[in-house]
C-alpha cells in the first residue's frame, strides 16, 4: 500500500559515529521531480559497511543513514521511472558526468565515484528517496531473498566479465564469503571448467562444498592445492575475493604462465606483491571496481532465470530496530554468507508466519 501522504516521519537505522547506530524516528525523505520514493524491503550489508561503522570510510560522514544494496518497492513513482507498486533494486552509483571515465561511459570508474547509503543517505530506514534512473524492475515472482542479491551478484558478474573467461578455464577463487561464492557460481556458470576455492574458515568451506565447489582442504597449502589440481601449471584465472596481505604474497604462484589474477576484493592499504613473478610470467591483473549498468542488468536476469541456484546460499534476516546486531553477525564470518536488514514480513520472505 502506498504511505499516507500525511504522514511526515519514518524510522532508520542512523549511523551516527564509531561503532554506533542509532535507531531513530527521522523526517520521511524529501522526492526531488524526477526521483521516486522507495519501500525498502531488505537491505544487505556488506564490508564496505563494516569500515564505515568502525570509523575507517574516507568519505562517510555521521550522521548517515547507511544500505547500498537495496530492494524495495516502488510507492510514489517518477514520471520516467516504475511504476508504483514494483519491486526494484537499486543501482546505488553517482558520478559526477564530467571526468575522463565519465565522458567515456565509464561511469562505474568516475574519478568522484560515490554511492547512495554512504554519501547520501541509503536504505537502512523505512524509506529511501532516489534517482529513477538508479531504479530496475526485477520480478516480483523472484524470491525476495534471491531478489535481494542484485547488488553483489552484479559485483560478481563484472569481475567474471572483466577476467575474458570463455568458456574450459581452470579457476581459483581466494575467498569464499559473499563475493567469492557469488563470483564461483558466475564462473561456473559461464562455463569455467573447473574451480577451485580456497578458504581458511571451515564453515565457509562447507558452504562451498554444499553448493559443488572444489575446495583446498583444511591446513593444505593452497599453492600445493592448486599445482596438483592443474598439472603443475597453476590456474588459468585467479579471483581474489580475500583481499588479505596474505593472498596478495601467493598470487603469482597460484596463477599459471599468461594467465590472469583479477582483483575482486578491495585491499584497505598497499601490500607486497611479486612483480618480477608477473613479469616473468607475463600475467595479466584486472582490478574490478563495483560494476556497470550492464552487469547490474546480467545480474537481475540471472536471478530472475534461476540460473545459479542464489536460493542455496545461507542468509539471515534481521529487523530494522536491530541493525547493530545484524553488523555483529555479519562480521563473524562464519555459515551465514549473507545479513540483510529490513522490514520484510515473512510472507514476503516466502515464510510461513510465526
Amino acid at each position: 500500500m502506498s504511505i499516507e501522504t500525511e504522514v511526515k516521519t519514518m524510522s532508520a537505522a542512523v549511523w551516527t559515529g564509531p561503532d554506533t547506530i542509532k535507531y531513530r524516528t527521522v523526517p520521511l525523505p524529501e522526492v526531488p521531480e524526477g526521483w521516486a520514493l522507495v519501500r525498502s524491503e531488505l537491505t544487505g550489508i556488506c564490508g564496505t559497511d563494516f569500515s564505515i561503522l568502525h570509523g575507517s570510510h574516507p568519505r562517510a560522514e555521521a550522521p548517515v543513514v547507511m544500505g547500498h544494496e537495496i530492494t524495495g518497492i516502488v510507492d510514489i513513482a517518477a514520471p520516467e521511472g516504475p511504476a508504483a507498486g514494483t519491486r526494484v533494486i537499486v543501482e546505488p552509483l553517482i558520478h559526477c558526468g564530467n571526468c575522463h571515465p565519465c565522458r567515456q561511459g565509464d561511469t562505474h570508474v568516475c574519478r568522484s565515484l560515490k554511492l547512495y547509503g554512504i554519501d547520501i543517505a541509503g536504505s537502512l530506514a523505512e524509506y529511501v528517496a532516489l534517482p529513477a534512473e538508479t531504479l530496475i524492475p526485477i520480478s516480483s515472482a523472484v524470491p525476495l531473498l534471491e531478489a535481494a542479491l542484485a547488488e553483489p551478484l552484479a559485483v560478481a558478474v563484472h569481475a567474471v566479465s572483466r577476467s575474458g573467461l570463455r568458456g574450459g578455464e581452470r579457476v581459483v577463487v581466494f575467498g569464499a564469503g559473499p563475493i567469492g561464492i557469488l563470483t564461483a557460481l558466475v564462473a561456473r556458470h559461464e562455463g569455467a571448467g573447473s574451480v577451485l576455492i580456497s578458504e581458511p574458515s571451515e564453515d565457509r568451506r562447507k558452504v562451498a562444498e554444499e553448493l559443488g565447489f572444489e575446495t583446498v582442504a583444511s591446513g593444505a597449502d593452497p599453492i600445493e592445492a592448486i599445482l596438483e589440481a592443474t598439472g603443475g601449471d597453476g590456474a588459468d584465472i585467479v579471483f581474489d575475493s580475500a583481499a588479505h596481505p596474505s593472498v596478495a604474497a601467493v598470487l603469482p604462484k597460484a596463477v599459471r604462465v599468461l594467465g590472469t589474477i583479477v582483483l575482486v576484493g578491495v585491499y584497505k592499504k598497499p601490500v607486497e606483491v611479486d612483480l618480477q613473478a608477473l613479469t616473468f610470467s607475463e600475467n595479466t591483473v584486472v582490478g574490478v571496481r563495483v560494476y556497470t549498468r550492464a552487469d547490474v542488468e546480467r545480474a537481475v536476469r540471472l536471478i530472475e532465470g534461476g540460473d545459479l541456484g542464489l536460493g542455496r546460499i545461507p542468509v539471515e534476516v534481521f529487523p530494522l530496530e536491530e541493525t547493530l546486531a545484524a553488523f555483529t553477525k555479519a562480521m563473524t564470518a562464519g555459515a551465514v554468507l549473507k545479513v540483510f536488514v529490513g522490514p520484510a514480513t515473512a510472507a514476503e520472505l516466502g515464510k510461513e508466519e510465526a
